[in-house]
């Protein structure tokens, strides 16, 4: 088979050390073409297997493509790259999954779907077959912050199953190399307005005698690091935005004297907790522009925000060393004024509330210019690297 030939369908799997159950899935794709009578072709990603795993394959039929770089992600990635068929659908081979049965994600792909999901919270999850960990929390919760921050509507963001028109998916980029590449398809998919669908899917117990190559909370972190990359706005700059305006308002407005709400009096207690939420605030947003430029400089986001593309031109280091020194130096100068008073007044003892009623908005100034400062000095770092590149 070669490229020249019209190929419809490819069906990728990726493998490292997969000789117990490699036989078995491909036996299943290649009866799921021949049956269907689809054009196709069945591919092996291989990441380095050392058990003969690549002997299997070819003995039974199957192209087999040697992966170099290590990593779930770079083992698809490199399988999608070579791939000669229209679509591709790809799943583990660990015989968890059921090549025989394709026809619900050929259907979608016919139909137009550019990324059609497994779901098997649908489909069913035979006893043994997922970790309770998976099953109850890890798959669930992660699924949810993807739906919640990126008005997804797939109901299961891991399954290893799942089809899509191959031009259609390289043309989102995709870069990571571990198992979050399952989120990052998902995510761009959808942020690049794809048109993507579920149909439901058999999980059941793996062949494997060994353990798999999934590492519970090492890679369930990696996915939800890869979400809050991918989400700055929602969970860092909207809320970090509030928590800023409602500190330093709080703050500058308690150096004038207490309030009292009712039977609630506010006063230096409670202006010190609202400097610290100011601070707190103000990091996050700084976090949300940085990490967005960082993803936006890497190809993570897609499309790009005319609003922050506007932003984007604005910052620069200069500018941002200008804005946090003069913030910095109007803490400084309320700090100057106090001791300059203090020795006025012998540096004897002085009202210990209406000196650090004044002291905290001048102490949250010099730490908020001193965010900037470091910040534009990162963000200075960035571009930088954005024009080696």
């Amino acid at each position: 088979m070669n490229e020249t030939t019209v190929i419809e369908l490819s069906i990728v799997m990726p493998c490292l050390n997969e000789a117990e159950t490699l036989a078995v899935c491909i036996e299943k794709a290649m009866g799921y073409l021949d049956r269907s009578g689809i054009s196709g072709e069945v591919l092996i990603a291989d990441n380095g297997s050392t058990d003969g795993s690549q002997d299997i394959a070819l003995a039974l039929g199957a192209r087999v493509v040697d992966i170099a770089q290590k990593g779930y992600g770079s083992a698809l990635i490199g399988g999608i790259d070579a791939a000669f068929g229209t679509y591709v659908i790809m799943g583990d081979a660990d015989d968890s999954y059921d090549f025989a049965n394709l026809d619900g994600f050929v259907e979608r792909l016919r139909a137009g779907d550019e990324l059609v999901m497994g779901n098997r919270f649908r489909g069913g999850i035979e006893p043994g077959a997922m970790p309770p960990l998976h099953k109850y929390l890890g798959n669930p919760v992660l699924s949810s912050i993807g739906r919640l921050l990126f008005r997804s509507a797939i109901k299961d963001f891991h399954c290893g199953l799942r089809g899509f028109n191959r031009a259609a998916i390289q043309q989102l980029n995709l870069q990571t190399t571990g198992m979050e590449f399952a989120s990052e398809m998902v995510v761009k998919a959808t942020l690049g307005g794809k048109r993507v669908s579920e149909v439901p899917t058999t999980l059941k117990k793996d062949g494997r005698s060994r353990p798999p190559h999934l590492r519970s909370w090492h890679d369930g972190w990696r996915h939800l690091r890869f979400l809050l990359i991918y989400s700055p706005r929602w969970l860092f700059l909207i809320p970090g935005s509030v928590a800023f305006i409602i500190g330093f308002l709080g703050t500058g407005y308690l150096a004038f004297g207490p309030l009292i709400v009712g039977r609630v009096g506010l006063d230096v207690l409670s202006q010190l907790y609202l400097a610290a939420l100011a601070a707190v605030g103000y990091q996050a947003v700084l976090f949300a522009v940085l990490a967005k430029t960082y993803a936006q400089h890497e190809g993570f986001l897609i499309p790009r925000g005319r609003s922050f593309e506007q932003l984007e031109k604005r910052i620069s280091l200069e500018r941002a060393a200008v804005v946090g020194v003069l913030v910095f130096l109007a803490g400084l100068t309320i700090a100057v004024l106090q001791l300059v008073m203090w020795g006025n007044a012998g540096f004897g003892e002085l009202d210990g509330n209406s000196v650090v009623r004044v002291a905290i908005p001048a102490a949250l100034l010099m730490i908020l210019g001193a965010q900037t400062v470091m910040a534009g000095m990162f963000f200075g770092i960035l571009s930088v690297g954005l024009k080696r590149r």
